[in-house]
């Protein structure tokens, strides 16, 4: 007989759990650094290259580590294409004016923070047992300042801000909870208890 599986979002992607350093899939823990961006816009030719370097340097040291490169907030994409459809069927002039306002606002929005991005650096864990994984963190957390680079280590909560980004959803209000709908059942559990 088969086996009955959940087919939930977590399954689809792969997430087991959060772990003491980072996130465990169903392949490998993995662990992420935040690293702080260099405006390379403000910079010398040679300064740049000193920082291509220190790049080359850090990944020939980590050859198994992984980088990202993601926008630091949400797109606007969606919404700027229902306004535009909500446009194209609207009728009343003082509701299109006030469409056509909201798009503008997006299309503005979305300009500046069009250089808003995130930088971070991955390292995947598939049989270390944690007191290694520890030692590995530290050594690649030194290793990467110890070239230039502001980087942290990442914890749950800017896992859970990635990805949200990562995956399109608000970010805007309290911490993303770890199980969604958490907050309803808690709210039930309140009314109840007034009655």
């Amino acid at each position: 007989m088969a086996k009955n599986r959940r087919n939930g979002v977590q399954d689809l992607i792969g997430l087991e759990r959060f772990t003491n350093y980072g996130v465990k899939t169903d392949k490998a823990e993995i662990v992420f650094f935040a690293v702080e961006p260099t405006n390379i816009s403000v910079l010398s030719s040679a300064n740049i290259e000193v920082k291509v370097h220190d790049l080359t340097t850090v990944l020939s040291m980590i050859p198994d580590l992984e980088m990202i490169a993601m926008d630091s907030a949400e797109r606007f994409d969606g919404n700027k294409w229902y306004v535009k459809e909500r446009l194209s069927k609207e009728d009343n002039p003082a509701v299109r004016e006030l469409l056509q306002a909201d798009h503008d606002f997006l299309d503005e929005i979305q300009l500046e923070m069009s250089s808003a991005r995130r930088f971070m650096f991955a390292v995947r864990f598939r049989r270390e047992k944690p007191e290694q994984i520890f030692g590995i963190i530290s050594q690649v957390q030194k290793n990467i300042s110890e070239h230039g680079f502001t980087v942290k280590r990442m914890d749950k909560a800017d896992i859970k801000l990635m990805l949200a980004l990562y995956f399109g959803t608000s970010i805007i209000g309290d911490e993303i909870p770890d199980i969604e709908g958490t907050n309803y059942i808690k709210e039930a559990d309140t009314n109840e208890e007034k009655y």
